[in-house]
């Protein structure tokens, strides 16, 4: 069913199946819906009732078994629970379709690399669903900045049940891990990192401090127990100071070389940018059809699905190393264990 990339695909579009009919394969339904490259096939979940009410809000397409729905479609989009994401994408690469998995790809490493050896021997794309990598933030960032010393991350919510079957780390923290993986150049040297279960039994707060072997430092929080939602960040570097709001999509930047200078500042300037009409899923869905119909290159690919997921275990790793340590100190009571 796959086509030699770039070869005959004037006018083709791609044919997507998804997997997973919770809120973000609500939100990919509708994308496909309106994108012109690419038409919906059909929908797969266990909650019958659930995917029949996203089926007729994206077009009144059908709702398939897996099977069949692999059977009618060039790619499947999984947006299925984490713990799903490794199964249901191998059975899609296995028989040869595309794929865009959610984060986190897998549960393991091993699981990722399984993956990926899979894409490659079917020859089809393998793309993870990091969706900020398609923000205007993120290409305004890496414009101007690319030689960080310090980087400072904060992905804050209230409470929402959604995403509650993984912890804060793969559900909220591994979107700012992957985004300071992809600013800096570096392999990660150690990670010191402490968090707690408040509400769910996985950490629902975490803090992550990040080292490089570059020297550059990495300060990530991540909540899902806020009252408020906030998602910022600020990078210290040799071009300057920058500060992104991704809420408000509002940039600053101070440095030498862009924007209006600041009077009594000795050369200091200061550019501020906004985006207003950025729809990011869309530019996701794009890239997708465009990597499988015309053979560009994957943004967002195994490799950078696993280095991410990578650094998400060692902060998980971390975490339960600084729980020890607090333990033996009698900081903390660990939790007594049933019969």
């Amino acid at each position: 069913m796959t086509q030699a990339a770039g070869a005959g695909t004037a006018g083709r579009q791609l044919r997507i199946g998804i997997v997973g009919a919770g809120h973000f394969g609500r939100f990919h339904a509708l994308k496909v819906l309106d994108s012109a490259r690419e038409v919906l096939t059909g929908i797969h979940d266990p909650d019958g009732d659930r995917a029949r009410v996203v089926a007729r809000e994206a077009g009144g397409v059908p709702v398939l078994s897996y099977p069949d729905l692999l059977a009618c479609s060039d790619a499947i989009i999984v947006a299925a629970p984490a713990e799903y994401h490794f199964d249901l994408a191998r059975q899609a690469l296995a028989a040869g379709r595309h794929v865009l998995v959610e984060k986190p790809m897998a549960a393991t490493l091993e699981q990722a690399d399984e993956l990926a050896r899979l894409a490659h021997a079917k020859g089809v794309v393998l793309q993870v669903g990091h969706l900020l990598r398609y923000s205007a933030e993120h290409r305004a960032i890496t414009e101007r900045i690319s030689r960080p010393l310090y980087i400072e991350a904060t992905r804050i919510a209230p409470y929402k049940p959604r995403g509650t079957d993984v912890s804060v780390i793969l559900d909220l923290m591994i979107h700012d891990l992957d985004l300071v993986l992809a600013i800096v150049d570096s392999p990660i040297e150690s990670v010191d990192a402490l968090g707690a279960a408040v509400s769910s039994p996985f950490e629902d707060i975490a803090n992550a401090r990040v080292r490089f072997e570059n020297g550059c430092v990495a300060t990530i929080t991540a909540s899902r127990i806020s009252l408020k939602t906030e998602r910022r960040m600020r990078l210290f570097s040799q071009e300057g100071y920058l500060s992104a709001d991704f809420m408000k999509r509002e940039l600053t930047m101070i440095g030498r070389e862009r924007g209006l200078p600041l009077p009594g500042t000795g050369g200091f300037r200061r550019e501020a940018v906004t985006w207003r009409d950025h729809d990011t899923l869309a530019a996701e869905h794009a890239a997708f059809a465009a990597s499988c119909l015309d053979g560009a290159k994957v943004l967002v690919d195994a490799v950078a699905g696993r280095r991410a997921l990578a650094a998400a275990l060692a902060v998980t790793q971390g975490i339960a190393a600084t729980r020890a340590r607090m333990e033996a100190s009698g900081l903390i009571i660990p939790p007594v264990q049933g019969d």
